[in-house]
Formats: C-alpha cells, sequence, structure tokens
C-alpha cells in the first residue's frame, strides 16, 4: 500500500500597509490636516485642509487614489512657485 502525500499548507499572504488619508498641507504645514476626498460618481477628487480653507480639485479616473491626489496638489504647487520666480539673467 502507498503512503498518501501530506498536502502543503500555502505560504499565509502578507498585507500590505494601508496608505495614509491625512496628510500635511502644503501652505500653513500643519501635519494631518489636509483630506482627501474621492467622488467617482462624478469622477472629481477634491484634497482640502481644514486649518487654512485651502483646497484642490482634480478630474480622477478608477485607480486614482488619495495620496495620488495629494500628489498632484504638491506638484502644482511647485509648478506654480517655479514660474513665480524670477529668473536669472546669464
Amino acid at each position: 500500500m502507498a503512503r498518501r502525500k501530506n498536502a502543503k499548507k500555502p505560504a499565509p499572504h502578507k498585507r500590505l500597509p494601508k496608505l495614509g488619508k491625512a496628510f500635511t498641507c502644503p501652505f500653513c504645514h500643519h501635519p494631518e490636516s489636509v483630506e482627501c476626498t474621492i467622488d467617482k460618481k462624478l469622477k472629481i477628487g477634491k484634497a482640502s485642509c481644514y486649518v487654512c480653507s485651502e483646497s484642490y480639485c482634480v478630474k480622477i479616473n478608477f485607480l486614482t487614489e488619495a495620496i495620488d491626489i495629494y500628489s498632484e496638489w504638491l506638484d502644482a504647487c511647485e509648478a506654480a512657485n517655479s514660474n513665480s520666480t524670477p529668473r536669472e539673467n546669464k
């Protein structure tokens, strides 16, 4: 009589860390004061600071997360700041 092989149990899945939903405001620098909301029905994402009342809206797709909206806001702030600085004459 042949022996039955023991079935190996599958390796446990590692849980991915949760992404944050509260971020530091680029204007007032308060930690965790910016909250991102996503309206998938209207395809609009909004990041707003509850301390200084600054906000940013952007069109989203079905893959967009809160960190994506915040990152786009930071990129827009950097682009606005780089255009407003005077250029040096070389």
